[in-house]
């Protein structure tokens, strides 16, 4: 990872967090928290859940994690509402109280994480790749879920081609697949525009974000439609294969 020891922006320069920042990054929690509760983007859980990420990224990658949660955040709530009359029809549509502890943690728990492990080592770039690699591919794998519901009453099995029902574990659409990628893209240029990563990286955060996608749609045919995995493990472990494709591509 020597080549990740990069120069940190003012955006991203995180040392030991003072009082001042501490208080900050409470403050931009708590108002982030409650406007996400009251555009009922999520539950109250999923409230406690987001604020504690929230506060995680603040910390770990200042006023840049925030924005690309932000983004995150902006791109989540808009797709789930598209054709949200249609995803009811279908049977897929998101609760309108929006998305539990369980969902938040299992998009943005690794995120989280690795803004924490860049408070305990400050400098160590290579934890910021992973934010940005985790953002990212959350970002890309709900974008494409909603669009991809709303845009079409079928898609097709990612293993066998098959035609299936819209939202069944492991479809996938082209016009799901291709704003999966466009989501991807717009997170990973927030996280490079402010500074977590240098624009050199951009590409690899936008590909580890798109293979972790095309994982996380192998593993819902795979596994979710057997009922050996759920879809809160299925997207965790969608955001760890993104993290994971990120440090491999800068070895």
């Amino acid at each position: 990872m020597d080549e990740l020891a990069l120069s940190l922006s003012p955006w991203t320069r995180v040392v030991v967090p003072s009082a001042h920042q501490l208080w900050i990054a409470t403050a931009v929690t708590v108002g982030f928290t409650l406007l996400a509760r009251w555009l009922k983007g999520v539950t109250g859980g999923g409230a406690v859940a987001g604020a504690t990420i929230c506060f995680l990224l603040y910390l770990g990658s200042g006023p840049a994690g925030f924005m690309a949660l932000i983004s995150l955040f902006v791109l989540t709530w808009v797709t789930t509402r598209w054709g949200y009359q249609k995803k009811q029809r279908l049977g897929v549509a998101e609760k309108q109280d929006g998305r539990r502890a369980t969902q938040v943690v299992a998009n943005l728990g690794l995120a989280g994480l690795s803004a924490l492990l860049h408070v305990l080592n400050p400098g160590q770039a290579a934890y910021l790749l992973a934010l940005s690699a985790a953002l990212s591919e959350a970002a890309a794998d709900t974008v494409s879920s909603e669009i991809g519901q709303a845009s079409a009453d079928q898609a097709r099995l990612i293993t066998t081609w098959e035609k299936v029902p819209a939202g069944s574990n492991g479809g996938v659409s082209l016009m799901g697949t291709l704003a999966g990628v466009v989501a991807a893209a717009l997170v990973s240029l927030v996280c490079s525009a402010t500074g977590i990563l240098p624009w050199r990286w951009f590409e690899v955060s936008l590909l580890a974000a798109v293979g972790g996608t095309v994982a996380d749609s192998y593993m819902g045919a795979l596994l979710e439609r057997q009922k050996v995995l759920n879809n809160d493990a299925v997207n965790f472990l969608g955001t760890c294969v993104a993290v994971a494709l990120a440090w491999l591509l800068t070895r």
